[in-house]
C-alpha cells in the first residue's frame, strides 16, 4: 500500500516538478540569450502568462472530466468558434437593440446555451448509438465547424463593447479576470470529482466500463452530462477570450483541442480513462504555456515551441504507458 501511495503522489506531483525545472532553466538560459530586458520570472510576465493560459486551460479542464469517464471530445475548438460568433453576434441583434450593456448578460448566457446543446448533442450520440466518442466528436468537429463558415461566410464576426473589454482587462487582487476564470472553473471541477456521487461515478465507468453498469452505475446519463460540462466549459473560454478582443475568424480555435488534450495528459491523465487529477491537468496547462513563453524568451521559432512540447508529450505518453504496464504486472503477482 505503501508503495503504490508512493507511486500515485509521484505521478501527480511530477508536473509540478517539471514546472520548477522550466522556472529555473529559463530563468538562467534568459539571461545568456534572451533579447528582452525583463527576467523571465518578471512579476508581470508571470501574471500575464496566466492569463494567456485561461483560454486552453478552461478547456483542457472539460476535457480532463471527459477523459477520465474513458472518451474523448475533439469537437472543441470548433464549438468554442461558434460559441464564439453566437457571443459577439447576438450583442447586435435588433432584438436587443434597447438593452444597452444589459445585453452582455444576455450574450453571455446565449453564447453559454449554445456550448451546452452541442456538448449535449455530442453526448446524446455517443450514448444512444454507441459508436466510440472519437468517431462522434471528428464528425461533430467538422459539422460545427462548417456551422460556423455557414454562419458568416469566410468573414470575421466583430463587435466591441467597451465596457465588456474594460471587465475583461480589470484585476482583482493583481489577477485578470481571465485568471479568476481559470482558477474559478479549477475549484468547480475539482469539488464536483472529488466530492460528489457523479465524480467517482466518472472514475469507475472509465476504470472498467462492465463493471460500472453490473454496480449499478447508469453509464449513459453520465456520458451525457460529461460531454455538456465539455460543451459549457468551451463556450465559456470563447466568452472570457472574446470579451476582450472583440472580433473572432472562422479559424478561430483549431488545433485548441490537441492543447488542451496534451495538457490534459501532461497532468497525468490516463488516456485510456479511470485515473486523471483536475489539479494537475492545472499545472499540466502552466507547464505547456511556459515551454511556450520560455522558448519564446530565448528566441525559439514556433515550429521549434511545436517540435519540443510534441517530443515531451511522446516522452510521457511512452512513460505513463510503461508506468502502466509495471502497474498491472505488479498486480498479477
Amino acid at each position: 500500500m505503501e508503495r503504490l501511495s508512493f507511486k500515485k503522489y509521484a505521478k501527480h506531483g511530477a508536473i509540478w516538478g517539471f514546472i520548477v525545472l522550466e522556472l529555473v532553466f529559463f530563468s538562467i538560459a534568459g539571461e545568456y540569450l534572451s533579447l528582452s530586458q525583463k527576467g523571465f520570472m518578471d512579476a508581470q510576465n508571470m501574471l500575464l502568462l496566466l492569463k494567456q493560459s485561461a483560454p486552453i486551460g478552461i478547456i483542457a479542464l472539460g476535457m480532463t472530466v471527459i477523459m477520465i469517464n474513458g472518451n474523448i471530445d475533439l469537437s472543441v475548438g470548433a464549438t468554442f468558434a461558434l460559441s464564439a460568433i453566437v457571443l459577439l453576434d447576438s450583442m447586435s441583434w435588433p432584438l436587443f437593440a434597447g438593452l444597452g450593456d444589459w445585453v452582455i448578460p444576455v450574450a453571455w448566457a446565449l453564447a453559454l446555451v449554445s456550448g451546452l446543446v452541442l456538448g449535449a448533442i455530442n453526448g446524446l450520440i455517443v450514448w444512444k448509438t454507441g459508436v466510440d466518442a472519437f468517431i462522434v466528436t471528428l464528425g461533430a468537429m467538422l459539422g460545427y465547424r462548417g456551422l460556423v463558415f455557414m454562419y458568416n461566410g469566410e468573414q470575421p464576426t466583430s463587435h466591441l463593447n467597451w465596457t465588456l473589454v474594460d471587465f475583461t482587462e480589470a484585476r482583482f487582487l493583481g489577477l485578470h479576470t481571465a485568471t479568476w476564470f481559470l482558477l474559478a472553473a479549477t475549484v468547480a471541477l475539482w469539488l464536483v470529482m472529488r466530492f460528489t456521487v457523479h465524480g467517482r461515478n466518472a472514475y469507475a465507468i472509465g476504470d472498467n466500463r462492465e463493471a460500472a453498469v453490473n454496480a449499478g452505475i447508469r453509464v449513459g446519463p453520465h456520458i451525457l452530462i460529461n460531454f455538456m460540462i465539455m460543451g459549457l466549459l468551451a463556450s465559456l473560454s470563447a466568452v472570457v477570450f472574446y470579451s476582450g478582443s472583440g472580433s473572432v475568424n472562422p479559424n478561430d480555435g483549431q488545433l485548441y483541442e490537441l492543447w488542451a488534450i496534451t495538457a490534459v495528459v501532461l497532468g497525468g491523465t490516463r488516456l485510456t480513462g479511470g485515473a486523471g487529477s483536475i489539479v494537475s491537468t492545472f499545472g499540466g496547462v502552466i507547464a505547456i504555456q511556459l515551454l511556450r513563453k520560455g522558448l519564446g524568451h530565448i528566441g525559439a521559432n514556433t515550429e521549434t515551441v511545436n517540435l519540443v512540447i510534441g517530443l515531451i508529450l511522446v516522452a510521457v505518453l511512452f512513460l505513463d504507458r510503461q508506468l502502466n504496464r509495471k502497474g498491472r504486472e505488479e498486480l498479477k503477482i
